[in-house]
């Protein structure tokens, strides 16, 4: 349900951030940074990543009656990719600090760019390693895989996008998994590396608690399979709540828009989780 208290409380801690890491505009601008923000953030909440519709609600609602028109805020808003992206990660910071050390669980889900009878006529993804295959649903998809490590809340404080037929395996290589020392990190049995799991306990203390395969070499106790199981629905929900905000498709006209979109879906998510 749309709240305009919710979005008030999303644009206020946004306006801190920016504040606390001194961030500086230019004095003429009609529209914040603050604002572009909470406009994306709105528009992946509550209008399936419609930028437009967005824009539309923030400016007719009163919220931001110095809208920029829909070219200006697209040049405004890919101009602060990057920040965005810093912003989740002092968002993610100050949640992992707090938490100190805990559980955390690891796991993907695939978001395509189109059926697979329409693979030859893409134009946002290129390439084999688009074509990808998730187990747990049992089809093929053509897109990208998002890796994320969630706090046992389910939310979301590291992600990163792979192309889809790249192994967990291997993205876990790509999260910078910096957590603190002694937490648990919980994983199906895509992310098994022997090799991974000792080093990770060595140098940090932390424990990679990955469901073990029928035939592993290094089978678990009967209650620590209940307790893997069990912390990994956990992040299943978190993952259904993220692809809830979807629509259909993303629409986007390049790779980079469909890539900003969908990481505006993870960053939004996890303000609007971080505050509830």
């Amino acid at each position: 349900m749309l709240s305009t208290d919710k979005i008030t409380s999303i644009f206020c801690l946004i306006d801190d951030m920016l504040k606390g890491i001194g961030h500086k505009e230019h004095p003429n601008r009609k529209m914040s940074d603050s604002e572009v923000v909470t406009t994306a953030f709105v528009s992946s909440l509550y209008f399936g990543g419609h930028i437009d519709h967005a824009r539309n609600f923030m400016k007719m609602t009163g919220n931001i009656p110095g809208m920029l028109d829909k070219s200006r805020f697209n040049r405004r808003l890919h101009g602060i990719s990057d920040l965005i992206y810093d912003l989740f990660i002092q968002l993610s910071n100050c949640i992992k600090s707090i938490a100190g050390a805990c559980d955390y669980m690891i796991d993907s889900f695939p978001v395509s760019v189109c059926h697979n009878i329409r693979i030859s006529r893409s134009k946002l993804l290129k390439g084999k390693q688009y074509r990808g295959y998730k187990a747990s649903m049992r089809q093929y998809f053509y897109g990208v895989k998002v890796q994320v490590l969630s706090i046992k809340n389910s939310l979301p404080v590291e992600f990163c996008f792979v192309p889809g037929s790249e192994h967990d395996v291997r993205a876990l290589a790509k999260l910078p998994l910096d957590i603190c020392p002694e937490s648990n990190i919980y994983g199906d049995s895509a992310y098994t590396d022997y090799l991974t799991e000792e080093d990770a306990f060595q140098a940090e203390g932390i424990k990679l608690m990955i469901q073990r395969k029928s035939n592993s070499k290094k089978p678990d106790k009967p209650w620590i399979v209940f307790l893997k199981q069990y912390m990994r629905k956990k992040i299943e929900t978190s993952f259904s709540e993220i692809k809830a905000l979807f629509l259909r498709k993303i629409h986007a006209t390049s790779t980079k828009g469909f890539m900003l979109k969908l990481m505006l879906f993870v960053v939004a998510y996890a303000f609007n989780k971080a505050i509830i």
